[in-house]
Formats: C-alpha cells, structure tokens, sequence
C-alpha cells in the first residue's frame, strides 16, 4: 500500500471523517495525499470541512486554493476559515437541517447513588461567580439548544430521574441560621418535566420547610400549570432563560417561543410570584444589539421592577468536548462560527465584542437599575467595571450582595 495512504489512513482514526459527505471525503483524501499533508493537517482539515458544513457556508471543495505549495495551500485555507468565522453571523439564508422536530427521548427512575447538591459546574476563581448551590433533580434536558453544554455531560436521548429524590431532599440538613440560594437548572430545564415523578411536589415541600433558601426554578418553557394551580412558597422564584426569535429559531430547537416564555412569565407575575430573567448566551449576529434592545424594552414595558428579582447576562463560551460534541452530530448551526479567544481556558468572544453586548444590555435596563439585581454569568472580575461600571473584589462579596438583594425582593430575612 502507498506510504502516503497509509499515513492518510492512519490520521483519520477516531475522526469525524466519515460524517463528512462522500464527495468531500474523496476530495480531502485526494488532496491529502497529493500534497502529502501532514498527520495535523489532515485533521485540521477535517474539522474546518465539518465546520464549514455545520455554518451553512461555502465547502472546503469551493474555498481550496488553486496552488502547488502545501504551505501556501494550507496558510491560504486557514486564512479563508478565519475570515469566514470572524464575519458577522446571518441567518438570513440559513438552511436547518436535520434537527429534531419533536421530543423523542426515553425516561429512566433510578436509585441513584448521593444526591446531586454541589457547586454550580462551571464555578470558579478565575471569573466571578455567585456561589449558587445547584440541586440535579433530573439529569439531561428535552431541548436540543445547539450551544448547550448538558449534550457533552448525559446521554441526550434519555431522561434520568432519581426514584429516591424526594427521600433525600427531605433528609438534607441544612444550616438554619444560613440563607442559601439552590438553582434547579443546570443539569435539565426546571419545568418542562412539570410534576413528572412527582418532582415538584418534593421541591415545594422542600421549599416550605426551608425557608432561608431562595429555590430558583430556569426554564426556557411555558409549562407553569402546577405553579398555577398550587400554593407558590414565597421563597420561590421563577426564571426565564430568554433570547431573540432568531436565535430561539435556529439554535434553542423545540423550546418554547420568545412570545411564550415571557406570557407564562407574564402569568407567574400575576400570581404574586417573583420572576427573573437570564440573557445568557447573548449572541452576536447581524443587527443583533438592536434585536436584543427590542426585548429589552418589552420586558420593561410589560414587567414592573418590583416583580422582578434579577436579570442576569452572559455569553457563548466552550470547552473543547462540547465542540468536539456539536461536530459529530448531523445538523446545522453557527453557534461556533465565532472568533475564538481564551476566556479562562474556555473559547468565548473577544473581549471587545463581550464589552459591548454586555454594556448595551446594562445600559438598556438603566430604569430597573434601582430596583433589580443584574449580575454578569461566568465572566472575568474585570469585564464588571467595563460594562456596569462596578465589580466585587471577591465571590464571596457578590454573594452576599446577591442573597441581600433576593431576600429583600422576596421580603426573607437574611442570614449571612
């Protein structure tokens, strides 16, 4: 066998290669060995095709340059792809393909070994993070939100609830003379499963005999009948993830609309229930500063601030297994055609473009900005004073200002 196929061969092992359409894996194999690329190079190429593909955007066939020189060729190719992901995103001509059109997934109850009550996933030192305590009442989410971490985390495709769970969440001790704020939404969506398994019988009951802590239920649906139909303990708050319909369209697959989410926001207002709202990831595309301005501004015409305990802002940012997760599955997105910068260790915008998201949002907000806790979401310490004009010198200080904010939003008394 020819060295050079061998080595061909050999490079795209444990690859995406065959994911790839025919005609384009015969073009790289073709060229790969014509010009003898290298082991990296072949890769590289692999992963540019499948981007290129995923974008919606011109083939690796159409952007191959016509020259002779490997490092030329390849310097050229490079050059292209860059150019192309740091373009200003449109959706205007973009094709989904291949994304579900319905929730199609199986549910499993186990008796799952501990209890899923740890740290937000994502805390750290290197950005400023509020501390939220986060509680895994079920494990992988029916959306399919293309920027969504939870994919790289659980089997996508089955729901896994714990048959112990509220067995557990009734014995967990907690310090009473400590106010605690506990999120349901990092490992699925906190309502789109409404009372399954009994779920929300056990964190209300929870949340009535606690009450130093604040219980955040995120959502990115509309399925608030139990919260209609049942006594709401006051130390629960409901939060809705938003973003503009184009986004929601083309990368929050089978969640509800925009028009959706802020109605059963709308209606949970209306029962006395405090709401929040998280922009999180705002995303930049054409026009976007202007679309996102329109929700922001209907927010504020169809919320008073005293309903309202927080809004929250934040950004696309991946670690490699994620990307390595959107690039096998067979569908179309340009969440990842963006310009990638280190954001503690992490891919994320330049910080030029974060400043200005993140300003434009604050600023637009400046009538609630009294009477509303915004916060900044996995961001470094330093992009605080850049966009809102202040920032807390330590994690623990922007907890505290956060569970102050709460607790006397949902008329709690706070216990440091």
């Amino acid at each position: 066998m020819n060295l050079n196929l061998i080595k061909f061969e050999n490079s795209i092992k444990s690859t995406i290669f065959h994911k790839l359409p025919v005609n384009e894996q015969v073009f790289i194999k073709e060229k790969s060995i014509e010009f003898k690329f290298s082991f990296s190079q072949i890769r590289q190429l692999i992963d540019i095709t499948r981007d290129l593909g995923m974008w919606n955007e011109k083939t690796i066939i159409e952007i191959f340059p016509n020259h002779t020189q490997k490092k030329v060729i390849f310097e050229k190719i490079i050059k292209t792809y860059e150019d192309i992901r740091r373009k200003p995103n449109s959706y205007k001509n973009f094709e989904l393909k291949h994304v579900r059109d319905e929730q199609k997934f199986s549910f499993k109850t186990e008796d799952k070994d501990g209890f899923g009550l740890g740290l937000c996933p994502v805390a750290s030192q290197k950005t400023r993070c509020c501390n939220l305590m986060t509680l895994d009442a079920v494990q992988s989410c029916g959306f399919d939100c293309s920027y969504c971490s939870i994919q790289s985390f659980y089997n996508q495709n089955t729901i896994t609830f714990d048959s112990s769970f509220a067995t557990k969440l009734q014995n967990l001790d907690l310090d009473k003379s400590k106010t605690y704020h506990i999120g349901t939404g990092q490992s699925s969506d906190s309502l789109l499963w409404g009372n399954k398994e009994g779920i929300l019988d056990a964190l209300f009951l929870f949340a009535k005999t606690n009450p130093n802590v604040i219980l955040e239920f995120k959502t990115k649906s509309d399925n608030i009948k139990y919260f209609l139909e049942n006594e709401v303990p006051k130390n629960i708050i409901c939060t809705w993830s938003l973003n503009t319909q184009i986004i929601i369209e083309n990368e929050e697959h089978l969640t509800a609309s925009l028009n959706k989410r802020i109605k059963a926001a709308r209606d949970i207002a209306d029962k006395g229930i405090k709401v929040g709202f998280h922009f999180h990831p705002i995303v930049e595309y054409e026009n976007y500063l202007n679309e996102y301005e329109d929700v922001y501004k209907r927010l504020i015409k169809e919320f008073k601030s005293s309903e309202v305990v927080l809004v929250s802002f934040g950004t696309l940012t991946f670690i490699k297994p994620v990307i390595k997760q959107l690039r096998k599955r067979e569908f179309k997105s340009k969440i990842t055609q963006m310009p990638f910068e280190n954001a503690s260790g992490k891919n994320s915008y330049p910080d030029k473009t974060k400043v200005e998201m993140f300003k434009h949002a604050y600023d637009s907000f400046k009538p609630w900005h009294n009477d509303v806790f915004f916060y900044l979401c996995m961001e470094e310490h330093e992009m605080w004073g850049k966009t809102f004009g202040y920032q807390y010198s330590t994690n623990n200080d922007f907890e505290r200002a956060m569970l102050g904010a709460y607790s006397k939003k949902l008329d709690m008394e706070f216990l440091i």
